[in-house]
């Protein structure tokens, strides 16, 4: 009975590492376009004249990124204008406000944050009005 039991562990473990290694394998095979338009770009870049072509290109290609990321359940957190809650937001520095509105606000967003299917992955680096 102990070895049976033994035999169920290792089988559970091995299957919860194969479920990660393909979890993450699907994604890395959903970027791999962006990869290849990256690449792109940066060969079509040397010979580019044209700066606003550059310009729409690496704005269709975090277009893209993005939206394959969103597929995936990934969220931005949008802060700026909102109530500063220490649980969502990391603030790096405090300004004077400018009106007293602004008070205890995010003033500006240094660094966006993000959440995975309603779990914070990271989170917004912000500017608080005092």
């Amino acid at each position: 009975m102990y070895s049976d039991f033994d035999n169920f562990r290792k089988r559970t473990i091995k299957e919860k590492a194969d479920t990660i290694i393909h979890a993450g394998a699907e994604v890395i095979t959903d970027l791999l376009p962006v990869l290849d338009d990256f690449e792109r770009a940066i060969a079509n870049n040397e010979k580019a004249e044209d700066i606003e072509v550059l310009k729409e290109g690496f704005k269709l290609i975090h277009h893209k990124l993005e939206h394959i990321l969103k597929s995936k359940g990934l969220e931005s957190i949008d802060a700026t204008g909102e109530v500063f809650d220490a649980e969502l937001h990391e603030a790096i520095t405090n300004i004077p406000a400018q009106t007293e509105d602004d008070k205890g606000k995010v003033v500006d967003c240094i660094e966006k944050g993000y959440k995975l299917r309603g779990k914070v992955l990271r989170f917004p680096k912000v500017i608080v009005g005092q």
